[in-house]
């Protein structure tokens, strides 16, 4: 069971969010329950140290108005009892995110005291919380976790074409199946593609030694899943893959030869 815990010194506002979850947990049979709802840091804190397995969902009101607490150091102070804690942060106001780097936390969403959609809002939210959680529990070697924004993404291995730099430093594009096609050469793509293409910050590198014999560096800017390969072109020094073609190097080739006996 994932405990709930809400902090809103609005008695009025944390009641229609009590009511809100525990209608959208009764209605989709979610393994979850309210442990905790109060109007101070205090009593949260405490029942969140009294619970056991932890992991647990906040609802933080950031407006807070309780001496030195406030829905920021309540956050940091959670992460240091919870480590693993879900927090959304409850606001009047929707642009926030600037202040969870601030205080150096990672916020999986924020909710804004909109009494006409916060029941929307709250089904919405604790949707997506369910699904990444589920996420969270597959055997990690079947999955690739990356971090986009302050968003953590689950990306099954099996479903990954390939990885290439992209043309802004540091950044990488991991194209999917359901990608939308086309060439990947003439220039890596800059910027955020849409489709099965995902834009992040990372290293091809460790990359490739976090993903291990599955995926080839066939060239210094590109790492392909080896089974995904569809045909290869020595001659052009280059392979296809779903509806792209990649580049190999010359290092590229005679190791993709070993790999696939050629």
């Amino acid at each position: 069971m994932i405990p709930i815990y809400l902090c809103d010194d609005d008695s009025a506002l944390r009641r229609r969010l009590q009511t809100a979850l525990e209608r959208k947990i009764l209605i989709e049979d979610y393994d979850m329950r309210i442990v905790c709802s109060v109007a101070d840091a205090e009593s949260l804190l405490k029942a969140a140290q009294q619970e056991e397995g932890k992991r647990g969902i906040y609802f933080l009101d950031v407006e807070l108005k309780d001496g030195y607490w406030d829905g920021f150091r309540m956050g940091q102070e959670i992460r240091r009892l919870d480590p693993h804690a879900t927090l959304i942060y409850v606001t009047n106001f929707g642009d926030l995110a600037y202040r969870t780097f601030q205080y150096h936390l990672e916020a999986f969403d924020y909710i804004v005291k909109d009494p006409e959609r916060l029941e929307e809002s709250v089904a919405r939210c604790l949707e997506a919380v369910k699904n990444r959680l589920l996420e969270e529990r597959r055997d990690p070697a079947q999955v690739y976790t990356l971090q986009v924004g302050d968003t953590l993404r689950y990306i099954p291995i099996s479903d990954i074409l390939f990885f290439e730099t992209a043309a802004r430093a540091h950044h990488i594009l991991l194209h999917t199946l359901g990608s939308a096609g086309g060439s990947a050469l003439g220039g890596p793509r800059g910027g955020k593609a849409a489709g099965g293409v995902i834009d992040f910050l990372g290293n091809l590198n460790e990359i490739q030694s976090h993903l291990g014999e599955g995926f080839l560096r066939v060239h210094r800017a590109y790492l392909v899943a080896v089974d995904k390969i569809e045909e290869v072109d020595l001659k052009r020094g280059k392979l296809r893959i779903g509806d792209y073609e990649c580049l190999i190097s010359r290092n590229g080739k005679s190791e993709l030869m070993k790999r696939l006996y050629l």
